[in-house]
């Protein structure tokens, strides 16, 4: 029999987060420029999407089957619904961009030349200089002649292509050139000299374009575009390992495959709307490029760069964010773990200072019981803190271990050079395990009297990376323990992780391919009993992405028994609201100044609500195909901060959008009289209002 529940598709939901996120740039409530940013981020996301999701359907449609239940036909239609939707989603940014930030930028006495016309006549001397300074020594021209193109396209790289003929020359054909924007060696933005109150700023390509024909002599311009190749950018470790140690294997194999990315197959062609059909075609077959990869785009691309656009009116930037909060009584009291040894800690980042995790670990570095640290790393800062702490207490004379995920996308280099280096400082490194990534955030700290028996430890279970970089705009929540049960579990993962233990018992810790999934079920089954004895079930959930059909289906029968189901999804949701089976379900996304990115469940637990928190989104990848670490929260004070979060972040009506059953972001928007509440800075004034109270 057909089975009556539907959802979304993943890559298409995951299109409707992300035009969220281009939302945030039509905000006039927000600094100019951090409206800028997000059209930056935006732009950045998309460009992972394509090398990522889209090379995967593309490669399924191929043929290069990545996985047994691929379906061509179905990962085609796909495709067919993500470029609709992107073209759409690219007039949109087109017309917030040109009709909304440039006349803004202008209204605050900043002139960004979007064309050579506009150019000012005085700025055209400066200009001309500067080409020829500046940039012309590292143009290169290569010519475009169909089967005689040998040079390699570079993966996200901007590159002009030219068409000219020789001056001099009747009926001479079109030649055609290309060379890459040399923005690595010059600035993509060019800030030109300020007149009066007004500052100017440039795009390097434009430079370029009013200054072309100083690099071909006696041939004339007919036009030039700029165009950009996305590849395929995924990387996959062999399951099977044949050496004795298969991290070494695995290590090869990373290395090898980390520089094929560079190399990947074309997923996309972006190139300027404006190129003529004619240049268009040529181009795309000296550069064997299939005509399902092109992608129309603005004159100006990988706007991404953005984010490094000069600012001359610092007033503009976002300057409204929260400093993160140093918590004094923790200073008060001496240390961290004093304070641990009598109740459990929560840290909210970036509200939080993480230097208070670097505290943590700085203890126990000189703590005269510590025997070992234990820590997992799946992406982590450059120049990190948090290893320099580490290659610290390795020195002091403590054993450290370390969990390296190799298989982190896009830190897969950086988290190699991480490990080699924290090796040789005398850390014992565990890499990736095969078939598996590892994305637990947990760490453990375990001490023993001089006798060698064990005594009070400490654990730390988190939503977020040890990195703190990311901890600064990533909204995690991190729990410090002393709980021996939780203590043990954490014990028994890290040695799960190093092969010691086969079959491990985890009593309280919820870990994925053991026993997550079932204790969920569990958990969702035991609102749906609290339903039936008239007591109301109570569920809400908060994820960065719900994917998995199985627990979907869990929440759509939960929803049908009745339990009042409340789930906050940043990205990716293929439970589809308002439909018979989903009437009880609700779906709040919050994109706001940082990036939502903590996993918390409530369970009301008939009046005695049950929470936890962790790593995993509920996904089949992270359930099925990871190592996840998930807490209970036992303590009723951490409890109540976590719900009043969850709270508060239901009740926002600011930056907060319903998720329908058509994929729209509806904003929620405050009822006459009602007071406004934007959750991220609500919750900031609860956390400063706590501390000082302690």
């Amino acid at each position: 029999m057909e089975n009556k529940y539907r959802f979304f598709k993943r890559d298409v939901s995951w299109l409707s987060f992300n035009y969220r996120v281009l939302l945030e740039a039509e905000d006039k409530d927000l600094p100019l420029y951090e409206r800028i940013g997000f059209i930056s981020i935006y732009t950045s996301n998309l460009e992972e999407f394509y090398k990522v999701r889209v090379a995967d359907q593309m490669a399924i449609v191929m043929g290069l089957v990545r996985d047994d239940a691929s379906n061509p036909e179905e990962a085609a239609e796909t495709l067919a619904e993500i470029n609709k939707e992107v073209k759409r989603q690219e007039l949109e940014r087109m017309r917030i961009y040109k009709n909304l930030i440039i006349p803004e930028m202008r209204n605050r006495k900043i002139i960004f030349y979007q064309n050579p016309r506009e150019v000012e006549a005085f700025h055209i001397p400066f200009i001309s200089n500067f080409f020829r300074e500046e940039i012309f020594p590292f143009l290169q021209p290569v010519p475009v002649k169909k089967e005689k193109f040998n040079t390699f396209i570079r993966d996200n790289r901007l590159y002009m292509a030219i068409r000219l003929k020789p001056r001099n020359l009747n009926n001479a054909p079109f030649e055609y050139f290309y060379f890459k924007l040399p923005y690595r060696k010059v600035p993509r933005f060019i800030e030109l000299p300020k007149i009066n109150d007004y500052y100017y700023l440039m795009f390097i390509e434009d430079i370029i374009k009013m200054n072309v024909s100083f690099l071909f002599p006696g041939y004339e311009i007919d036009s030039l575009y700029c165009f950009k190749i996305s590849r395929d950018a995924d990387i996959y470790i062999d399951d099977v390992i044949t050496k004795p140690k298969a991290e070494d294997e695995m290590v090869d194999q990373l290395k090898m495959k980390v520089n094929k990315r560079k190399i990947g197959a074309v997923c996309r062609f972006v190139y300027d709307s404006y190129m003529p059909h004619d240049f268009l075609e040529y181009l795309s077959n000296a550069l064997d490029i299939n005509s399902k990869e092109w992608v129309p785009g603005d004159r100006h691309l990988s706007l991404e760069d953005l984010a490094s656009l000069p600012c001359p009116r610092p007033e503009l930037r976002s300057i409204h964010k929260p400093c993160p909060i140093k918590l004094s009584y923790l200073k008060e009291r001496g240390s961290i773990a004093r304070v641990v040894n009598h109740h459990d800690l929560l840290l909210f980042y970036p509200y939080h200072s993480f230097d208070h995790f670097i505290d943590f670990l700085y203890e126990a570095v000189h703590d005269p019981f510590c025997k070992e640290i234990m820590l997992t790393q799946y992406r982590v800062a450059e120049n990190s803190a948090v290893i320099n702490t580490l290659i610290a207490a390795a020195k002091n004379g403590k054993k450290v271990t370390v969990f390296v995920e190799l298989k982190a996308r896009f830190d897969e280099e950086n988290n190699l050079a991480t490990a080699q280096m924290m090796e040789a400082a005398g850390i014992h490194i565990i890499f990736s395990i095969p078939k598996l990534k590892v994305h637990a955030k947990v760490a453990l700290v375990l001490r023993e009297n001089k006798e060698g028996k064990l005594i009070r430890s400490y654990g730390y279970i988190s939503t977020g990376n040890f990195n703190e970089k990311t901890a600064r705009f990533y909204a995690d929540v991190g729990l410090f323990v002393t709980n021996p049960t939780l203590i043990k579990d954490l014990h028994n993962l890290f040695l799960t992780l190093q092969r010691k233990i086969e079959n491990p018992v985890f009593k309280s810790l919820l870990v994925a391919r053991f026993n997550l999934v079932p204790s969920l079920k569990n958990l969702i089954k035991n609102e749906i009993r609290f339903v039936r004895k008239g007591l109301g079930g109570r569920i809400v959930l908060k994820m960065n992405a719900l994917q998995d059909p199985l627990m979907i289906e869990e929440l759509y029968k939960a929803s049908e028994a009745g339990v009042k189901i409340d789930l906050i999804v940043r990205g990716v949701c293929c439970l589809i609201p308002g439909q018979p089976f989903s009437s009880n379900i609700r779906i709040t996304r919050i994109v706001d100044s940082f990036l939502e990115h903590a996993r918390v469940w409530y369970f009301g637990n008939g009046g005695k609500p049950k929470i936890f928190l962790g790593s995993p989104d509920w996904m089949k990848r992270n359930l099925y195909k990871r190592i996840e670490a998930v807490t209970p929260v036992f303590q009723k004070n951490t409890k109540q901060q976590l719900i009043d979060m969850l709270e508060l972040e239901l009740k926002d009506n600011v930056k907060a959008c319903w998720i329908d059953e058509n994929l729209q972001n509806i904003f929620k928007h405050p009822t006459q009289g009602e007071e406004c509440i934007r959750s991220q800075y609500a919750f900031y004034e609860y956390l400063k209002k706590r501390e000082s109270q302690i």
